[in-house]
């Protein structure tokens, strides 16, 4: 590249194309950080805490990802999922769903069981929401919450009880939902991996598992790449440079 004082807009082009010389690290980075969905049981499983924003970085530092696990299939209580992590971003796992009493903490809560009376979590501010109650006994029991909304209550043991909304993020350069709570029904399904939904509940017999988190960080790609990546994808899309975490790793820009 031919030498000589740039004015701005020769600058800024010059990264733009990732012409220059020494090209600059970011110092920023935006980020979506996705735990474990919660088990179900009779009640739908909570989706995994959601967490998104933007954080500094440092140059040549590591940062630890951990991706979280979707709490297991079980008869009895579903198991609560797993927290994902990057650097000092923690995000908790989803509450998993009540079986015949109350559900479990989490998240997003997981949906209650079916006894009377028996109520789903409050999940943990700014992560998720409530998991719902079930009042008379349903033996569908209620929807586990969502990153977006909270879970509904049970009504009928005959009506699906829908679980919480998730989030819809395009991070990654597609838009998809994630943290989505499980419902109540009467056919157990497991939580799609890499989403943090939550499973869907049935009752009298073993209900489904979370499904499994993600970690996605990006910044501008007139930015260098990042220096080492461990068990992380590259991808570019629309001015983004996207590291892609589906199992744990480090990343050092």
């Amino acid at each position: 590249m031919a030498s000589g004082v740039f004015n701005l807009k020769q600058q800024l082009f010059a990264l733009a194309q990732k012409a220059w010389s020494g090209q600059q690290k970011t110092n920023y980075v935006e980020y979506l950080v996705v735990a474990g969905g919660g088990g179900a049981a009779a009640g739908g499983g909570g989706g995994g805490g959601l967490l998104t924003g933007m954080v500094p970085v440092t140059a040549g530092a590591s940062y630890t990802v951990t991706v979280g696990a979707g709490g297991a299939s079980q008869t009895g209580n579903g198991v609560a999922g797993t927290s994902s992590v990057f650097g000092n971003i923690s995000a908790s796992g989803g509450g998993g769903g009540g079986w015949r009493g109350n559900a479990l903490s989490g998240g997003s809560g997981g949906g209650s069981g079916a006894d009377n009376s028996a109520v789903g979590d409050q999940g943990i501010s700014g992560q998720g929401f409530a998991g719902g109650n079930n009042p008379v006994g349903y033996s569908r029991g209620a929807g586990g919450g969502g990153a977006g909304t909270k879970g509904l209550d049970s009504i009928s043991s005959s009506v699906d009880t829908p679980g919480g909304a998730g989030i819809g993020s395009a991070i990654s350069g597609t838009v998809t939902v994630y943290s989505a709570g499980g419902a109540g029904t009467a056919t157990a399904v497991s939580g799609t991996a890499n989403t943090g939904n939550g499973a869907v509940g049935s009752y009298g017999s073993p209900s489904g598992a979370g499904g499994s988190g993600i970690v996605i960080i990006r910044y501008p790609n007139t930015f260098s790449d990042a220096i080492s990546v461990s068990n992380g994808t590259k991808t570019t899309a629309n001015g983004w440079t996207i590291y892609t975490f589906t199992t744990s790793g480090t990343i050092t820009f």
